[in-house]
């Protein structure tokens, strides 16, 4: 894709991110079947349902604004970040240490995705889209929202284990 404005840059981004959630949809279902703790598993069962939602908004963002276009395409980092999370099932047994790994492969996914919509919500506000930036913004605050829960998921629980495993 071409970008020569704001706009394509726009619409490139939305594109991406719209891809990377559809991927994250398949993903976060094994993330929740690898872990061992039943906490990190809802979790990740939640966050899926969450990202359900948030592919819904886009749909609404294409409503909002039928000239925006999103395009086919693959969101090459995302792949990256799934392709990670897969290596760390691989490389590690059932257990604390891959809790431990999978958050830290969620959380690096969150931050992705934070640093994506975050750029989003900036456009949208630059190209005068108030509409499509409310509807950013919401799934900007979810997302730092699922990165904190990590963190605390992680913290007070999860790596003290693996550090004892």
């Amino acid at each position: 894709m071409q970008i020569n404005t704001v706009e394509d840059l726009f619409v490139h981004g939305l594109s991406d991110i719209y891809n990377a959630e559809k991927q994250l949809t398949r993903a976060l279902s094994k993330l929740a079947r690898e872990s061992s703790n039943a906490e990190l598993a809802q979790a990740f069962k939640n966050h899926l349902e969450e990202t359900q939602g948030q592919i819904e908004r886009i749909d609404q963002i294409k409503d909002l604004v039928p000239e925006l276009k999103i395009k086919r395409m693959k969101c090459h980092a995302m792949e990256g970040l799934v392709e990670e999370a897969n290596e760390v099932i691989e490389s590690t047994e059932k257990g604390p240490v891959r809790d431990a790994a999978l958050i830290a492969a969620a959380q690096k996914v969150e931050h992705y995705e934070i640093a994506s919509y975050g750029t989003l919500c900036t456009l949208a506000d630059q190209l005068g889209y108030k509409d499509v930036k409310k509807l950013l913004a919401e799934t900007l605050e979810e997302e730092k929202a699922a990165d904190t829960l990590l963190t605390e998921t992680a913290t007070s629980k999860i790596n003290a284990k693996a550090g004892k495993a």
